[in-house]
């Protein structure tokens, strides 16, 4: 009895994370776009949340450096399942970027992408990859300036 009362619970509690799992909202974009005199500085890390064109959504990381001409930045997406590098510029309130994949499932792959940027910093907009029909889309929000710092606790400060 004690065992049935245990695997039930246990199921239970399992439905029940499964379920809160499913509900969790979306990222969203809070800010508005930036006027192009206004550009915030994309240069950092931001967390990335995309759909292929193919509909498969996909998460990870963008890091965005001053690129070797003025004007240009130098972009790394870490991403499910790929490692891509490209290059980008701001036109307007936007970035457009090239991209190729440098390391992954589909080593062969490169497209463009066009962020609109906010107000916030954040990133959002439609990427195409070459041999696939259609667009995917998508958003990037940057993480805070302390983002992959190691911070020693007050015991171990020297």
């Amino acid at each position: 009895m004690k065992r049935i009362l245990s695997t039930v619970l246990l199921l239970t509690l399992l439905i029940l994370a499964l379920a809160a799992c499913g509900n969790r909202e979306r990222p969203t974009i809070t800010g508005e776009d930036a006027s192009p005199d206004a550009i915030p500085d994309l240069v950092g890390s931001y967390s990335l949340n995309g759909i292929d064109p193919k509909g498969n959504e996909y998460g990870g990381v963008l890091i965005i450096k001053a690129g070797t001409k003025p004007g240009e930045y130098a972009m790394q997406w870490l991403i499910t399942g790929a490692i891509q590098e490209g290059t980008g510029r701001v036109v307007g309130n936007q970035l457009l970027a090239e991209w190729r994949s440098i390391e992954g499932m589909e080593i062969d792959t490169y497209g463009e992408v066009t962020y609109t940027i906010t107000t916030k910093g954040e990133l959002y907009g439609p990427r195409t990859a070459a041999n696939y029909d259609g667009e995917g889309t998508e958003i990037a929000f940057p993480n805070d300036e302390n983002w992959g710092e190691f911070h020693l606790g007050p015991q171990l400060k020297k």
